[in-house]
């Protein structure tokens, strides 16, 4: 009777080098098989310049792979059915000249954006307005309802946002990070159906 060998394959997986992929950087595995540590050593895929940034391992051409290492077992698959590998190759850091000119724009670009917002709103007038309305007096600059709204404005940015540099506020994602990790489910569908690539002979040995 063949052993049965459950496998579930890793969803992405990062690399900052090219290397030989063994099943256990792309997969988990669990048996009661005594091959298990052999099983997890099995050599998959190897990572060449060719391969570029992207390779993605289908579990269908992983269990074929195996089969025919390890005829008497057998492989059912649990999860997900690739593995998407990310070669990141090591970079220079941006000079401290080019990460304040970066820095500026986005400075600039944001705080033109809410003085136009405010321009289109009339903010201004409206702060007048409350103030007539609070007060039974005219005043063409109420700092004391400008300045706290300001001042509100830039907390709530940071409420909004959850983060102060590394620090999170609670452990509910932000808006920004939900649509970044909806953008990577979408990106990942999409190289996952344009870059189905998993080993010639050459790559196995």
């Amino acid at each position: 009777m063949a052993e049965i060998v459950y496998l579930r394959m890793k969803k992405n997986l990062e690399l900052d080098r090219m290397q030989e992929l063994q099943l256990k950087h792309i997969a988990f595995i669990t048996t009661q098989s005594k091959r298990k540590r052999e099983l997890e050593n099995a050599r998959i895929y190897r990572i060449t310049e060719k391969d570029q940034d992207l390779v993605v391992i289908d579990s269908f051409l992983v269990i074929d792979h195996l089969n025919r290492l390890y005829p008497n077992l057998e492989i059912q698959l649990i999860g997900p059915t690739h593995t998407i590998v990310r070669i990141y190759r090591r970079k220079k850091l941006p000079s401290t000249l080019i990460a304040s000119v970066v820095w500026i724009l986005l400075f600039i670009g944001t705080a033109m954006t809410i003085m136009n917002f405010h321009y289109d709103v009339s903010m201004q007038e409206v702060q007048q307005k409350l103030h007539f309305l609070l007060t039974g007096e005219e005043n063409e600059y109420p700092l004391w309802i400008q300045i706290p709204y300001s001042i509100g404005l830039g907390l709530g940015m940071l409420l909004f946002f959850n983060h102060w540099f590394n620090k999170r506020f609670n452990e509910e994602p932000s808006p920004l990070e939900v649509e970044i990790f909806n953008y990577q489910q979408a990106l990942d569908q999409y190289i996952s159906h344009h870059e189905n690539k998993l080993n010639d002979p050459d790559h196995t040995r």
